[in-house]
């Protein structure tokens, strides 16, 4: 069932300092509920040769460029080579991959974004997964709740598959482009 939606078939975790939250499930989203719990587990792993710790389960890569206009909240992790640009607003539980952009007046929340993923224009990404260079065109949402506030359900043959979860945003596989002002219902 859903064999396209399978963790192997989205994401090469490869391009990821957060392969392991992925260890014995099937669809990506069954990682959303641990993103918090892993990053401060793999964070207080971290060598301190290589990140610096600011602040409350915050690590840093040293080689991360991070605008001192940033908004920064952990539990986060933001890896070697990240950009944050100016006016970002991280909210916590993030994952920033090695070499990605987070751009100006960008929301994250409960996200794992993998390595060489860009989102950097004015766009919100809330309890999502950004697989390898994926990029977000500016303005682009990933709306995280139903209106009716209903658990999160996807089409699938012969009817709907139940995700078990309230608040999901979007899978964005590796490479995948998502145009300007698009918005990814839950």
């Amino acid at each position: 069932m859903l064999e396209e939606l399978r963790i192997t078939e989205l994401l090469d975790l490869e391009h990821t300092i957060a392969a392991d939250i992925f260890s014995g499930l099937t669809y990506p989203w069954e990682a959303l509920p641990k993103i918090s719990e892993f990053i401060i587990a793999l964070g207080a792993a971290l060598s301190s040769d290589e990140y610096d710790r600011r602040g409350e389960d915050i690590w840093i890569a040293k080689t991360a460029k991070v605008a001192p206009t940033a908004y920064l909240h952990g539990p986060l992790i933001i890896c070697d080579g990240a950009e944050i640009r100016h006016c970002a607003f991280i909210r916590g539980s993030a994952i920033v991959g090695r070499g990605s952009v987070i751009g100006n007046s960008t929301e994250l929340k409960n996200c794992i974004i993998f390595d060489s993923a860009q989102v950097p224009h004015y766009n919100y990404i809330g309890d999502s997964i950004l697989g390898y260079k994926s990029h977000l065109g500016a303005g682009a949402i990933t709306s995280n709740l139903k209106s009716d506030r209903s658990l999160v359900t996807l089409p699938a043959e012969g009817g709907r598959f139940a995700t078990g979860l309230k608040k999901f945003g979007a899978i964005v596989g590796d490479n995948v482009e998502v145009g300007c002002n698009s918005v990814l219902n839950p």
